[in-house]
This record gives C-alpha cells, structure tokens and sequence, in this order.
C-alpha cells in the first residue's frame, strides 16, 4: 500500500515538471513571435548629390580624316618606304609597286590617242596634210579653169549677136561653163565635206576612246606610287615588300589621329533621348581609369536590325591629342543625356512602384512609413527624388530576409 502511495506521488511530480516545461515552451514561443515581427531592414539617408542619366553602349574608333590606298591593278609591291606607325608629310612616298606593265600600258595608250587625234584633225580639215594640199592645188586649177570658160562664153555670145559664131559654138561654151564649175564644186566639197557624218562620229568616238584609255594609263601609273594625300599617321600597312597583291588590295591607311570619331549602336526605346551636342565619355579596357571626352554629332535618323536589336546609329567626335586612341578598336560609350547638380536622391531599390505611383518607405520611431514622391532622372543605381521627402531622411531599401515590406512595420535597420 505504501508502494502503490509512493510510485502515485512520483506521476504527480512527473506531470508537474512537464507543465512546467509545456507552459516554458509556450512562453519562450510567444517571446520568438513578438521579437519576430520586428523586421531588419537594410536603409540609408538621403542624399544629394550629382546625377546623370546615361546611356550606355559601345562603340568603335573610326578616324575622322582617313585615306586608304588600293592596288589599282594585279602587281607586286617593289618598295615600302615607311612602317606602321610613322607620322608622314603631305605628299610623301609610302610604297611603290612594280609598274612595269602600267608605264608599257600608258605608252601604247599615248600611240593610240597620237594615231586617234591624227585621225580626228584630217576629218575635220579634209584629210591628211597631203591630200589637203592636192586637193586646194586642184581647186586652183578647176576655179581657174572655171573662170577661163565663163570668159570665153560671154565672148562667144558677143560673136553670135555681130554673127561672127555659131548656135553650136555657143552650145559648146556653155558646156565648158558647167563642166568646169561641176569639177571646182566637187574639189571643193572634198575639202569641206569629204566624210560623211557616220565616218566623222566613228572617228570622233576612236579618239574619246582613246583619251580615256591614255587617262586611265596615267592614273594606273601614278597610284602605283603610293602617296600621302595630307600631313598624317600610317596606322595600317598591310602589305610586305615583294609580296603580291591582286587589284583593289588594301595597300595603306593614313589617317589624322589628333581627331578621331567613334560609332555606335542604341537601342531603339532609348533613341528619342538623344540630341546632337551631348556629352559623351570613352572608356577603354586596355587602359583602366582613362576617360575621353567628345560630344554627339550625329543622331539615329533610321532604325535597322543588328542581329536580334533594333538600334540606331550615332557618331560622337573626340579630341585625341596623345594618340592613345587607335583606329578599329572597341571602346564603352556613356551618353549623358540630362545632368543634376545637388540633387536630392536615393538608391533605385528604395523607389516602389504601386499602381502607377511611387513610393518610398521612410522610418520614423523604428517603424516604416509610405510615402508618395515625385522622382525626376537616374542613373544606374540613384534616383532623383523631386518632392516628397527632405534631406537626410532616412529610407528603407528592403528587409534582410527579402519579405515585402508595408507601412506601419516595426524595423530594425541592420546594414546602411
């Protein structure tokens, strides 16, 4: 019986340190659910600051006064008088190619425009010096003839009105009259008109052909000697000495390098902020922290596909003094559209949009407020808040644990 009293006593105790422990539980939940609803939050003040809307792409160094020399013809390249990279004087020889066959081409084209303009001025004057004089003797001699006849028929008809000749000895003087004139009319239309207007067109043609040929002769022989056209820097030369080019090979490209010019492509949405004039910065990957500075002289008028975008093209003009900048390189183009000084702002992610509005969650007394504002340009990371709130307010940005956040939170804030 004392048994049975003791192992009762030793349940009660049991279940006594269980409720114990079932209502420490139930405390120690309901501290964890009340700390719980206090929300860490990351948040900063705002800030003013300068900002920048911009537009970034990239783009490539293109020079603004460049000069490529082609193979005008199949040829080999006989002397190369310069190397990449040397600054070269307005008219200076760069390389020359073997012009062997130019200087044999331009010699026949000259016998053939000799022969052609020969052939041109004895249309014109009636034929060749000697038969021209041949011709102008044998006029001579028929108008003389003609003359002669004319004569001899007035005094024939004198004769027959005093009876002194014959109806027929007047029919024959007649006859002398026409023949001779017939034969001075004839010699003079072969100095006049001798060829007829499809001969003077074939000759004329011959001779503008060969004019174009010998131009064409001149022009092989003189690119064969590679020239600068204006006061430059030889920037690609890809040819070696002795090697082979086929016509229209790319010989050499002189450029002025002082100013150089980059293109790039935009997006089309962004397109309609753009302007001629604006600020635009260059960034070069090969060397760090270096930035150009040029302006936009050029906007997109047409939009055309590249690859998968629908884009624009824009040039921007930029001093190059030191001559870093090298043509056909790949550069990063930011263009400022709009500029704030002493704006007032605050981190893109602190910025809500709600049904068309915008928000941001300020703190007061540990606990988040929502408050409507009106935001003006932005950049990457910042927005320009142009009412709404005042400086140093300070701002959530988002709790730690990624919950969405709403007015009237409790917060901690655990990182700035």
């Amino acid at each position: 019986m004392a048994k049975r009293n003791q192992n009762g006593s030793e349940r009660r105790r049991l279940l006594s340190v269980l409720a114990l422990v079932a209502a420490a539980v139930l405390l120690f939940s309901g501290w964890m659910k009340m700390r719980s609803t206090v929300i860490a939050v990351r948040a900063e003040n705002v800030a003013r600051q300068s900002i920048s809307s911009v537009i970034s792409t990239n783009g490539k160094i293109e020079p603004v006064n460049n000069f490529e020399a082609h193979a005008p013809a199949p040829a080999t390249v006989k002397r190369i008088l310069v190397n990449e990279g040397d600054s070269v004087k307005a008219g200076q020889l760069i390389l020359q190619l073997d012009d062997a066959d130019a200087r044999a081409q331009a010699a026949k084209a000259m016998a053939q425009l000799r022969a052609a303009e020969a052939d041109l001025q004895a249309v014109q004057s009636g034929g060749t010096k000697e038969e021209v004089l041949t011709t102008r003797a044998e006029l001579t001699k028929a108008e003389a003839e003609r003359d002669d006849a004319r004569r001899n028929l007035e005094a024939v008809k004198k004769l027959e009105q005093n009876g002194g000749a014959s109806p027929a000895e007047v029919e024959a003087a007649k006859n002398r009259v026409q023949k001779a004139e017939a034969d001075a009319q004839l010699l003079q239309s072969k100095l006049s008109g001798r060829f007829s207007s499809p001969e003077v067109a074939r000759v004329q043609a011959n001779a503008a052909q060969a004019r174009a040929a010998y131009a064409a002769a001149q022009d092989l022989l003189k690119n064969s000697n590679v020239r600068a056209p204006f006061a430059g820097t030889v920037y690609q030369l890809p040819v070696r000495q002795g090697s082979y080019v086929q016509e229209g090979a790319l010989l050499a490209q002189v450029a002025r390098l002082e100013k150089i010019q980059v293109r790039g492509f935009i997006d089309e949405p962004e397109i309609g902020r753009l302007a001629k004039g604006q600020k635009v910065e260059i960034r070069w990957d090969a060397i760090p922290g270096r930035v150009w500075e040029g302006a936009l002289t050029r906007v997109p008028t047409v939009v055309t596909m590249v690859g998968t975008r629908t884009v624009g093209e824009v040039t921007c003009e930029i001093d190059n003094f030191d001559r870093k900048l090298l043509p056909n390189v790949n550069v990063n183009l930011s263009i400022i559209t709009a500029r704030h000084v002493d704006a007032l702002t605050v981190s893109r992610e602190a910025v809500h949009d709600v049904e068309g509005k915008r928000y941001i969650y300020k703190i007061v007394d540990h606990k988040i407020q929502a408050q409507q504002v009106e935001t003006g340009i932005s950049s990457l990371t910042r927005v320009e808040i142009t009412s709404g709130i005042s400086d140093q307010t300070q701002v959530a940005m988002g709790a730690v644990s990624g919950q969405p956040l709403r007015s009237g939170m409790e917060v901690k804030v655990v990182e700035r």
